[in-house]
């Protein structure tokens, strides 16, 4: 079962009425969604509807927007991939923190650079969520401290990603390598490789074989699929019929 996209159950009864009614329009509320933002990253919740209302304050008053809070939404936003989530909120921040911007939104500013950066750097990491190149998103959060910097406010960042790409391997495979799931989580140590995929994901290890081996699911099952196609002599008719028509 979907949920709705505005219902969160961790959601303080606070911040619900304010999302029922006409406060979150008002400017003197992003300070309430900013400390709710830090209690989502303390507390590893996520509240993609609340997070949406704050960032669309920031977009009606600029001058209020917190580049720390709206970093963190982002990197919160990547913990749930791959729900649209990232790519909402990036949609509502200014026109030139965008990955591709347009030349002339394009702003130098001195101030707004670090931020800018900040935002393309997250925007590369989601990038590389989304198109499951897992290896690689390791690889590029480990190669430089900014990373590490950006993410560093949100609770076991590194733990809910990789659970987040375990759900999607199990989606997607019934056997992989011990080897390339090591590469695909960023856990090199075969122990500790073994102690989350038993614990974590309840998978089995087999040592022997070098492989992961996955419960079958809804997901990962082999269906065959039958369709079937009826195509009536009427059909052929009019194919038949417009090849005898003069052209215009």
């Amino acid at each position: 079962m979907v949920l709705a996209f505005d219902k969160c159950e961790t959601r303080p009864a606070h911040i619900d009425a304010i999302l029922s009614g006409l406060d979150r329009y008002n400017p003197e509320t992003t300070t309430v969604f900013q400390d709710y933002v830090v209690q989502q990253c303390e507390d590893r919740t996520f509240d993609c509807y609340a997070n949406l209302a704050l960032l669309k304050l920031y977009q009606f008053n600029p001058h209020l927007l917190q580049p720390e809070t709206t970093t963190n939404i982002l990197a919160k936003a990547l913990t749930v991939f791959p729900s649209p989530a990232f790519s909402l909120s990036l949609a509502l921040l200014p026109a030139h923190t965008q990955p591709f911007p347009s030349s002339n939104s394009e702003e130098s500013s001195s101030q707004t650079s670090d931020f800018v950066e900040s935002i393309q750097k997250l925007a590369r990491l989601n990038t590389l969520l989304e198109s499951a190149q897992y290896s690689l998103f390791w690889s590029t959060f480990n190669s430089d401290d900014l990373y590490a910097d950006l993410v560093a406010d949100v609770a076991g960042f590194e733990e809910l990603v990789r659970v987040r790409i375990a759900v999607e391997v199990g989606k997607a495979f019934r056997e992989i390598s011990i080897d390339v799931l090591a590469q695909w989580l960023d856990l090199r140590s075969r122990e500790a490789l073994e102690k989350f995929v038993a614990d974590v994901c309840g998978w089995e290890v087999d040592k022997a074989a070098a492989i992961v081996r996955v419960p079958k699911n809804k997901e990962n099952e082999a269906r065959s699929e039958i369709k079937g196609e009826r195509v009536g002599v009427d059909m052929f008719g009019r194919v038949i019929r417009r090849g005898f028509e003069q052209p215009a």
